[in-house]
């Protein structure tokens, strides 16, 4: 991140200083952009400030792009709002949903021509400006929904904003955006929520056994009420079709374990999981790129500098590192750091890392 890389000149307005509109702050200020802070709190806003954020705007500087960062249910009367008070500027929103925001927009009447709604594919479990961070975005997608309507150089501002924050936008139609996100963001957390929902009641004991699965299915779990009231509530269509669809397939899977020796039971378990396996086998890997990654753990003593003289010593190897995974169980003196790395690397870095005394498991 550096001030030469900027394409926006600023100032750039930022309302709503939590999580979202906090790190886009910290993003911008960290290339030199100008940014006037608003927050209907004035402690988000001094906190947001305090971070580095940004400066509470003061009206003393009309903005060339607004970018709102409120809760769902408030994102079109703020947007409406900016769009009066600042009559030469580009507004667009980070809200999770697309569709209704512009809705009811539209149905006000309003002229929409400067409004170009987005949405960042990124965030924290965590809220609020402390959580914050300038390199939130950085290699995440940013879907841009823009219409006929908006002129391209209002497009072209939005995508400044977003290459400016390291971010991949993608241009994609309100309508199809909320039939994504229902699938690959919404319905997960609901699932993820559920899941967690039953750890609640366990003991102790059986809780003391979890591992790196459930840690991963519930890993969202920790997300606030509140707020995914408001996500799920406005794209509710699109997630209750997956939703029914998933619970036939649950169904399918219950069938069968209540009778698991009858006849096709077990085939019918069988083609659940493998479906999965379909499934997630087309999900994109690192920066988007279909490739595929071969893997391999291992053990790291549980030692001050362990985890870091591993990565240093493939780096020595020249292996690039394309994900890594860590699971530590309580109790146990070892980690396990389950490597991806290009399969024509493969034999190659577990023959090294051997040899240089690690252990490897399976």
């Amino acid at each position: 991140m550096n001030e030469s890389a900027s394409r926006l000149a600023g100032p750039v307005r930022v309302v709503g200083a939590g999580l979202l509109g906090a790190s886009v702050g910290l993003g911008l200020r960290a290339r030199g952009v100008d940014v006037l802070l608003a927050d209907a709190s004035p402690a988000h806003l001094r906190l947001a400030a305090d971070y580095g954020a940004g400066r509470p705007d003061d009206g003393g500087a009309e903005p060339a792009l607004i970018v709102v960062a409120v809760p769902p249910d408030l994102v079109s009367r703020v947007v409406a709002d900016e769009l009066a008070a600042h009559p030469a500027a580009v507004v667009t929103d980070v809200a999770s949903v697309k569709g209704a925001p512009l809705a009811e927009l539209q149905e006000a009447g309003l002229d929409l021509s400067r409004y170009v709604g987005s949405h960042p594919l990124a965030g924290r479990e965590r809220g609020g400006p402390s959580a914050a961070r300038a390199d939130l975005f950085i290699g995440r997608p940013w879907v841009v929904s823009a219409r006929p309507e908006n002129p391209r150089s209002a497009v072209n501002l939005v995508e400044a904003l977003i290459l400016d924050l390291g971010a991949t936008p993608i241009e994609m139609a309100a309508a199809d955006h909320d039939a994504a996100v229902a699938l690959v963001s919404h319905t997960p957390q609901i699932v993820s929520s559920l899941m967690a929902k039953r750890l609640a009641d366990s003991t102790d004991a059986a809780l003391g056994l979890a591992g790196q699965g459930v840690r991963d299915v519930t890993r969202i779990a920790a997300s606030e009420p509140e707020l995914w009231v408001q996500i799920l509530g406005a794209n509710a269509p699109a997630i209750v079709q997956i939703l029914r669809a998933y619970r036939d397939d649950l169904d399918q899977v219950l069938s069968a374990l209540e009778d698991v020796d009858a006849a096709g039971s077990r085939r019918a378990i069988a083609e659940e999981i493998a479906g999965g396996n379909v499934g997630v086998a087309r999900l994109p890997g690192k920066h988007g790129q279909d490739k595929r990654f071969r893997s391999l753990i291992v053990m790291v003593d549980d030692r001050p500098g362990e985890l870091a003289r591993l990565l240093a010593e493939l780096g020595e190897l020249d292996v690039n590192l394309e994900d890594l995974r860590l699971e530590h169980s309580p109790g146990a003196a070892f980690g396990l750091a389950e490597i991806a790395v290009l399969p024509e690397v493969w034999q190659r870095t577990v023959t090294d890392l051997t040899d240089r005394g690690w252990r490897l498991a399976g």
